[in-house]
């Protein structure tokens, strides 16, 4: 059986500290002792560390050996519509396990109102989900969120590879990947809401360099897409 891994906030002279509801957990459900070992990890590196001492909240961690960690062959950002924060925070969660480093929720025309002011509220409930999501998946780093943008900044994000979700007429996704992938490859996706995009929005993505493309005859929930696309291109760089 794996063992679990937690996010430390540093690492100081082969020691760590890990503090509230994860060491709660630890100490009071876990009932974590002195000796047990676990992973832990300071979103640079992961290690197999011991724990030397458990009170309450409050762990403390002696770190054994560093340990080999694998991560997707490419950097992935996730240019995403906000929609209904329940649904949001499935996606964030989903999308974590499957490996992107970075999502920016994007507010777009058909995107319910309120949702950019609101999610200034969410941003450490954001942060707090990747986090967790990252831990039962065993990443070494938790992917960054960034704060919301309105729909034209979201198009300037830099990327070697850029693509656009669209609906049926679009090409196919892994049609539009290219032939030659490589590690260091940077790629965004934009996912819309709920309703699609308007035509402003599409000429806006492809002026600015977006490459269209779909996932199917089928219309799809804005995180079921999402999730989709993501799966596709961390096996197409995968299988490269």
């Amino acid at each position: 059986m794996a063992r679990r891994r937690f996010f430390v906030d540093t690492i100081r002279a082969g020691t760590a500290e890990l503090h509230g509801e994860d060491a709660r957990h630890l100490t009071r459900v876990l009932r974590a002792e002195a000796g047990q070992r676990y992973e832990i990890s300071d979103n640079q590196s992961a290690y197999l560390a011991e724990i030397a001492e458990s009170r309450g909240d409050r762990v403390v961690f002696r770190i054994i050996e560093p340990i080999e960690s694998v991560s997707l062959p490419l950097l992935l950002t996730l240019c995403v519509a906000l929609i209904k924060f329940d649904r949001f925070e499935w996606m964030l969660e989903k999308a974590t396990e499957l490996g992107v480093d970075r999502v920016l929720p994007i507010e777009s025309a058909r995107c319910e109102k309120g949702l950019l002011d609101a999610s200034r509220k969410r941003a450490e409930r954001w942060t707090r989900v990747a986090r967790e999501s990252s831990q039962q998946s065993r990443r070494v780093r938790s992917p960054e969120i960034l704060p919301a943008v309105k729909f034209d900044r979201g198009l300037v994000i830099d990327a070697d590879h850029r693509y656009f979700l669209e609906e049926t007429t679009a090409p196919p996704l892994l049609q539009r990947l290219p032939d030659h992938r490589v590690p260091s490859d940077n790629v965004a996706l934009l996912v819309g809401p709920e309703g699609g995009w308007i035509d402003s929005e599409r000429q806006a993505a492809a002026t600015a360099g977006w490459k269209a493309a779909s996932l199917g005859p089928l219309i799809l929930r804005a995180e079921t897409a999402a999730i989709a696309a993501i799966a596709v291109l961390a096996n197409a760089w995968l299988t490269r």
